[in-house]
């Protein structure tokens, strides 16, 4: 799932998961990426910044363990423990490298054994 409010960054992120053969679903806000989890199975979750709250609703009253990859056009580095706090497994900077989302993708994966559950 692409959960990102910027359409254009919203297909950005749909062709390049698309082109790997990925089924891709879009939420607008973190409420719909919480409505989206509650009906469906995801491999990963892609979350634009603003997801942070959205994120700690997943971990905690969802109990989820559905990797999430933050979206960001700002990293800082004391950003960082912010994120790992919220349930954030991973972050990339946008724009980000294709290849780089890809392996980034498979990485958490692989790591949590995480598939759609």
């Amino acid at each position: 799932m692409v959960a990102e409010d910027n359409l254009v960054n919203q297909k950005i992120a749909n062709y390049i998961l698309s082109k790997q053969g990925a089924i891709v679903k879009n939420a607008m806000d973190g409420n719909e990426a919480i409505a989206c989890l509650l009906n469906d199975r995801f491999d990963v979750v892609l979350m634009d910044l603003d997801g942070l709250e959205a994120t700690k609703y997943i971990r905690g009253e969802m109990n989820s363990n559905v990797p999430i990859i933050a979206l960001t056009a700002d990293m800082f580095a004391n950003e960082t423990g912010e994120y790992a706090g919220a349930g954030i497994n991973a972050y990339i900077s946008k724009p980000f490298d294709p290849c780089t989302l890809c392996d980034l993708i498979l990485n958490l994966i692989k790591e949590h054994n995480y598939h759609g559950r």
